[in-house]
Order: C-alpha cells, then sequence, then structure tokens
C-alpha cells in the first residue's frame, strides 16, 4: 500500500472514560452499547450485584459517581446482556490487580519533577532499546521492574545514551513475556510496579537528560486475558464483538483480534491511548510495531487485503500529536522500504517521524557474518550508508541489534559471526565494525540491551541480561562510549556525525576497505571520515582523498588495546594531506589500518 487519503472520521469526544478520582469520590464511566444494564461493582459496596447501576447516557456510554470509592480500590463492572451476566475489567484501566484480576483506580498525582527536560534533537538521539522483566533482574533472580531499571539509568547516561526505548510496559498475562500480547491496552503492567514505578522511571531519566520511548501494540490486542473480547456480549460470526472486526479482517498471527479501525468509538479508544502516554506519563515518543499488520490484512503489501481505515487512524494519530507535542517523536515498525510511512500527512504520507530500517541491518550484518574476507561484498555496506527515506536521513532508525533481530531464530551479531566463540577475537572485532557503522551513518543510532558488553546468543524473556559480561569486556563497552560521544559531538570536534550529509568516496572491494564522508556544514571540527577495513590484514600508507587540505586528526581507533588486549595496536597517526588527486578530492593522506579496523578522522 502506498497511501490512503481516506481521512479520520469525526468522533463526539466523550470526556473522562473509566475511573476518574474526584472531590466527591469516583466517577466512572464505560462504553457497552449491547447492555441493558451496566452495574459498578468493587471494594467500596462489597461487591454488590446491584447496589450502583449505571446511568445510560446515550450513544452506548454508561456513567455515574460514587461517593464512596476512592483511589486504590478494585472494582468491575457488571454488563446484564443476552449472553447473561458479564464482570468485565474497565477497557481504560490504567492498573490491575493482575492480568486475570480486578481494575483499580488509579490516583493521577505524582510529583514530577522534571519540567525543565527536554527531548534531544532528533538528529543527536542515540537510543538504546530494553526489555524491563531482563535489563536488571532483582537480586533474587526474579524479572526486572521499573525500580531495578531506573537503579541503571547512571550507568546508561555515562554510556552516552539520551534515549531509552521500552518494549511494551503494558499488562500482559503472566508476569513473563516481551509485552507484545497486551491483555489491557491502558494498564501498566502490574509486575513490573505498576503506574508509580512507571512515572518514576520516566522521572528520574528525564533528571539524567534521558528521553524515554514507549512500544505501544495497535495491530492486535491479546489474545490472553482479553476482556475487550465480546465486551458486552454481541458479536458476529463468532468475533470479538465491539473492540474488533467481525469478518475476515480480524485475522492476524497472532489470534483474531485485530481492533475495528473504522469503528469510531475504537479509534478514540487507540487515539486517546496514544496521547494518554504522552501526556499522562510524560513520555517522550511511541513506536507503533508491526505497522503493517495495522494497514494490511496480511501483512504484505497486497493492494486487496488493505485496511485503509487503518491507515487514516494512524495518520490521525500522528496528526494529534505533531499539533500538540511537535518535539515527541513517532516511529514506525513497518519493515516495507515505504517512503509513505514518513511523508507528512499534508502530503497524503502517514506522517510518522521516522521508521526502523532493516534496509541496513540486513545489508551490514551480511556482511558482517561471512566467514571468508573475499566474499565480503563492500556494496551493501555502501547501499546501507546511503539508503534513506524521502531524502531525510533521520526518517531512519538504523541498528544491527533489536528485540526482533536477535531472537526467533536469530541471534546477536557476535554469536551469528563466531557461533560458539562470540567473545572471540573474529566476533569482537568485526561486531565492532558493525557498531562504528550504526554510529557514524546517516540515521538515528539504537543499540539493543548488552550490546555494548558482547552479549552473546539470543534474546530471551526468561534470560537475564548478564551484567557480568560488562566487567569482562569494560573496554568494549568504552569504545561503544566513544563513538557515542562522537555521534553526539560531545566533543566538538564531529558535527558533520549528526548532520543530513553522506558521500560514499572510496570502495574497494579487493581490500575490502570503504571510506566515507559525513557532514552538516562542512569545514573544521564538521566534516568527518570515516574509514573501515573489512579484512583480516594490515594496509600500511594506505592512501584516501579527503575534502580539504590541511592535518586530520584520529579521533577513534577501533584497534586499540585498551578496547581490548586482543586488538592488534596498529599505530594510527595524526596525517598531514598532500596534494594528489584520489577518491575524486584534490587531497590525499596515507593511513595505516589494522585487520577489521574502524577510523573516525576530523580536523581541528
Amino acid at each position: 500500500m502506498a497511501k490512503s487519503t481516506m481521512e479520520a472520521t469525526p468522533v463526539t469526544r466523550i470526556e473522562g472514560m473509566g475511573s476518574i478520582p474526584n472531590d466527591n469520590g469516583v466517577f466512572f464511566r464505560v462504553w457497552a452499547p449491547h447492555a441493558k444494564k451496566v452495574f459498578v461493582t468493587g471494594e467500596f459496596n462489597d461487591w454488590s450485584k446491584n447496589k450502583h447501576p449505571m446511568t445510560h447516557e446515550g450513544n452506548g456510554y454508561w456513567g455515574m459517581n460514587i461517593s464512596e470509592a476512592k483511589a486504590g480500590n478494585q472494582y468491575k463492572y457488571i454488563l446484564q446482556t443476552d449472553m447473561g451476566l458479564l464482570y468485565r475489567n474497565d477497557p481504560y484501566a490504567r492498573e490491575l490487580t493482575n492480568s486475570a484480576g480486578n481494575s483499580l483506580i488509579t490516583d493521577p498525582n505524582f510529583e514530577w519533577t522534571d519540567h525543565d527536560f527536554q527531548t534531544p534533537s532528533w538528529n543527536e538521539l542515540v537510543i538504546y532499546e530494553m526489555h524491563i522483566g531482563s535489563f536488571n533482574v532483582k537480586e533474587d533472580g526474579k524479572p526486572g521492574t521499573f525500580e531495578t531499571a531506573r537503579q541503571r539509568l547512571g550507568y546508561l547516561k555515562a554510556l552516552g545514551v539520551n534515549a531509552i526505548e521500552l518494549m511494551p510496559a503494558t499488562e500482559f498475562p503472566g508476569g513473563i513475556s516481551w509485552g507484545y500480547n497486551l491483555s489491557h491496552p491502558y494498564a501498566i503492567e502490574s509486575d513490573y510496579g505498576g503506574v508509580k514505578g512507571f512515572k518514576a522511571l520516566i522521572n528520574a531519566a528525564h533528571e539524567l537528560g534521558i528521553a524515554v520511548i514507549l512500544d505501544v501494540v495497535y495491530n492486535h490486542f491479546g489474545p490472553s486475558d482479553l476482556d475487550l473480547w465480546q465486551f458486552d456480549g454481541w458479536s458476529e460470526n463468532g468475533a470479538g464483538g465491539i473492540y474488533f472486526y467481525q469478518d475476515w479482517r480480524s485475522e492476524t498471527p497472532w489470534g483474531h483480534t485485530r481492533p475495528d479501525y473504522g469503528r469510531p468509538e475504537v479509534r478514540q479508544y487507540l487515539r486517546d491511548n496514544a496521547l494518554m502516554w504522552l501526556e499522562d506519563y510524560h513520555v517522550d515518543g511511541l513506536r507503533t510495531d508491526a505497522l503493517l499488520f495495522v494497514r494490511n490484512v496480511h501483512g504484505k503489501n497486497t493492494p486487496d487485503a488493505d485496511l485503509p481505515e487503518g491507515w487514516s487512524m494512524m495518520k490521525w494519530i500522528n496528526e494529534e500529536v505533531n499539533k500538540r507535542y511537535p518535539w515527541k517523536i513517532m516511529i514506525a515498525e513497518d519493515l516495507q522500504d515505504n517512503e509513505w510511512i514518513t511523508k507528512r500527512s499534508e502530503e497524503n504520507g502517514q506522517g510518522f517521524n521516522t521508521q526502523w530500517d532493516p534496509a541496513f541491518t540486513f545489508s551490514v550484518r551480511d556482511v558482517l557474518k561471512v566467514p571468508e574476507d573475499d566474499h565480503r561484498d563492500l556494496e551493501k555496506i555502501q547501499f546501507a550508508l546511503m539508503h534513506n527515506f524521502n531524502g531525510d536521513a533521520f526518517q531512519r532508525v538504523i541498528y544491527t541489534e533489536s528485540h526482533d533481530d536477535v531472537a526467533n531464530g536469530k541471534t546477536r551479531v557476535p554469536e551469528e559471526i563466531a557461533p560458539g566463540d562470540a567473545q572471540g577475537w573474529f566476533a569482537k572485532k568485526r561486531s565492532v565494525l558493525g557498531a562504528v557503522l550504526v554510529f557514524t551513518a546517516a540515521g538515528i543510532p539504537m543499540i539493543f540491551q548488552g550490546q555494548e558488553f558482547v552479549e552473546d546468543g539470543w534474546f530471551d524473556d526468561t534470560k537475564p541480561l548478564d551484567w557480568s559480561k560488562f566487567s569482562d569486556f569494560k573496554g568494549i563497552a568504552r569504545l561503544y562510549r566513544d563513538c557515542i560521544r562522537l555521534r553526539r559531538n560531545m566533543e566538538g570536534l564531529t558535527k558533520g556525525l549528526s548532520g543530513q550529509h553522506t558521500r560514499v568516496t572510496h570502495v574497494n572491494n579487493g581490500d575490502k576497505v570503504i571510506v566515507f564522508h559525513r557532514w552538516h556544514e562542512g569545514g573544521p571540527k564538521d566534516s568527518t571520515i570515516v574509514v573501515l577495513n573489512f579484512m583480516n590484514k594490515e594496509h600500511k600508507d594506505y592512501i584516501i582523498g579527503v575534502p580539504a587540505e590541511g592535518v586530520w586528526k584520529i579521533r577513534f581507533n577501533s584497534d586499540w588495546k585498551g578496547y581490548d588486549e586482543s586488538f592488534t595496536d596498529t599505530p594510527a597517526f595524526d596525517v598531514e594531506t598532500f596534494t594528489s588527486k584520489k577518491d575524486d578530492q584534490e587531497y590525499s593522506i596515507a593511513i595505516n589500518l589494522g585487520p577489521y579496523n574502524a577510523l573516525i578522522l576530523s580536523q581541528d
């Protein structure tokens, strides 16, 4: 699907869904158009079935205020339907006792201290993707929480990342999951620490200058512990009822639980969900999971299965976010090399700010994993460097590892390079080349938890991140830190790495050397040269062309023994240009390259 011009369906905004504490108790409102009567039951009325009947407000909405109710109380709705009495959790509940338990009235008050925080410019973002349950487990070995993640924020700040991307933190069945099987789209996962824990993590991250991006899932719900299923007793064809499609459009790889993007109340439900994270939780951006399954039933570019109402709904959400919070970033995971995803909505694009770019990932990993140097194809690296969407370098997020790319039969990059020897010389040297590309190529760089200390194997939500590897590979973590500092221009010497411009100046597929020039406006402390040797061979006095006369200084040398004792430490010196036309440049330099070596140079 290229684009759709379908506009968002207007919907009358019903303010105040769910349970809302006020000066006179708690106001409850729920949408149940096929219920005959609706009651609120909970701790405040000893779980009475009929003490608190709700008033039908019209258009399927029911509401009432209960003076006895207060924050912290458990509750549910009881719906009288053609299917009998149905006990349902609140679709807008912010918190539950657990995924199969009761809804909780949440206190909206929190003492935010992040008022001075500003989201980094997108060309300065460095993202660290994390899974709360495995990132930093408790001392007793139980899954991690928002609090245990908060305890590592200082480490992340020292590493240099300025944004964390959290895999979904919404309530899911059980206590261990990737999070993409959410049962309650508005509720914070109870085992992670609930609403207060989530807000405390975000507040602490902001105080350290770290933005928080959250994964959201709108392509399907559940399918387990899913109270939204046949919520008010009505359905057609045995399907999911008011929140879901009732025909073949409900089908997804994860169950027949695709929301009905054409129903105004469901569109509102998802739009309000996106705004809730950005407004109430101070989240700095959202990554929409598996967007292709929002805009197409089968997750393919097949026009006969397109969902134009899914396209227009996401366009509507992006327009709302851009209007209210233009500095907050909306990231798509579409993975179809589709420029319309990040075209502006006024051009009938979907209006995302950026999208994950698997073309970079697959191209780089294909080159890194090849066992024989002679078979490494630097044309793939050149493609990875130059690929973009709509001529904007920062409309793509680039990475070699993500939760999807290191699981489900795929491994971490070092493991893929050297199966069974992921901390060996070859794995470290070549995986580092991939990391340097992530931090120096044009795009928004992202790494996955533990990548910076050579985590091996594959991602498993039951397997804690092995922090002992940080002690073993502090040098590699330092290498990542140094690259991040250069990427963010923290020394004021490599502004070009955050610029729009890239030119691949040198591709030697025989000696496996590639060189590219990155710049913002150009000139000293801006223009940056990156040289990568993809061969297990030293190159002495290797000549490359450069864009300006004068001394070019080595800002980074991946072969330094300070990063790893097994590295070669090939001498790399600051070099002065000489007049000799090379690579279509007027000036040249001669440099030394170690085996599988990356150099970064700029001028004072």
